[in-house]
């Protein structure tokens, strides 16, 4: 017996043309709260609506820690959060989440991610959510996928509409004490299908379907 026999989603993987995405194991958790203490985004705006990144680098790698122990810890299959490290050439460079509340009957997901400051401009937050929304469409069966981004965010919306998102109303919130306005974005099956451009391989997948409150597998592409 290892650890894939009891916890499958530690052999999930997905492949593009230059990234790998997994559940980390420790030593890439650790490199990925080292590279949360560097800094994700500059720090004269705040583009998250949890602000885990305003506080203290050491901090903000002990964040990064305890949430992704957290999602580990409070998984059910019809109350989801996959958070996998992103590695280029065998480098951490960020995370890519998606996660969703009772797959198995709305087959809807939300997504969300960072890259360390470093890896910024290089068309890796497409690819990498690219990645996932091919778990969700073509290896899950989702319908409909969601994100959202500060209207201020320019480079967070752009990979939403290159990959196909359309708006899909705001929300008024308050970050840093100053209002803000969240674009929310939403992205169907069809116009998913429509817009796919980045080739994504995924293994380990069959393991894991009850692990996302589902029975049978889908057709799984590419």
């Amino acid at each position: 017996m290892n650890l894939v026999s009891h916890w499958p989603l530690a052999g999930l993987q997905l492949t593009t043309p230059r990234l790998e995405l997994r559940l980390p194991n420790l030593d890439q958790l650790v490199a990925l709260a080292s590279l949360a203490s560097d800094g994700v985004h500059d720090p004269a705006v705040q583009p998250f609506t949890a602000a885990w990144t305003d506080v203290e680098p050491e901090q903000r790698a002990q964040n990064v820690l305890q949430y992704h122990w957290r999602c580990w810890g409070a998984w059910k299959p019809e109350d989801w959060e996959l958070n996998l490290v992103v590695l280029r050439d065998g480098v951490v460079v960020g995370t890519q989440g998606i996660s969703a509340r009772d797959f198995g009957v709305r087959r809807e997901v939300g997504t969300g991610s960072w890259l360390g400051r470093a890896y910024h401009g290089h068309g890796l937050g497409t690819e990498m959510r690219a990645a996932v929304l091919h778990l969700a469409f073509a290896g899950l069966g989702a319908q409909q996928a969601v994100s959202g981004a500060y209207t201020d965010n320019s480079a967070s919306l752009g990979v939403s509409r290159k990959l196909g998102y359309r708006d899909d109303g705001i929300e008024r919130h308050a970050v840093r004490s100053k209002p803000a306005v969240l674009q929310r974005l939403r992205l169907s099956a069809e116009q998913w299908q429509g817009s796919q451009r980045v080739p994504v391989a995924i293994e380990g997948l069959r393991e894991c379907l009850p692990w996302f409150g589902l029975s049978e597998q889908v057709d799984i592409q590419g």
